[in-house]
């Protein structure tokens, strides 16, 4: 599967265009080369969405029932390969 071509603007159309092309960025997500003279000087790009923080995600879900703290002593449970 091929890219799709970016699409190229000269700068003073980019001037006249702005608010519509930072739309269409932002909704087709594709970059827009902005060109001087037939020369790439910029490039319009959408921003990155923030990725979601998985870190305390479930935080108030998960009722605690007894000690978790404590180690079980009273019973025979070593870990080792007999016990699993």
């Amino acid at each position: 599967m091929t890219e799709p071509e970016v699409k190229h603007i000269p700068a003073a159309n980019f001037k006249a265009e702005c608010l519509r092309l930072l739309d269409e960025v932002a909704n087709t997500r594709r970059p827009i080369i902005v060109t001087k003279r037939g020369k790439p000087v910029a490039k319009l790009v959408p921003i990155d969405q923030d990725a979601i923080d998985i870190f305390g995600r479930m935080a108030g879900t998960i009722t605690i029932c007894g000690d978790i703290i404590s180690p079980i002593e009273d019973l025979d449970w070593t870990g080792d390969a007999d016990n699993i």
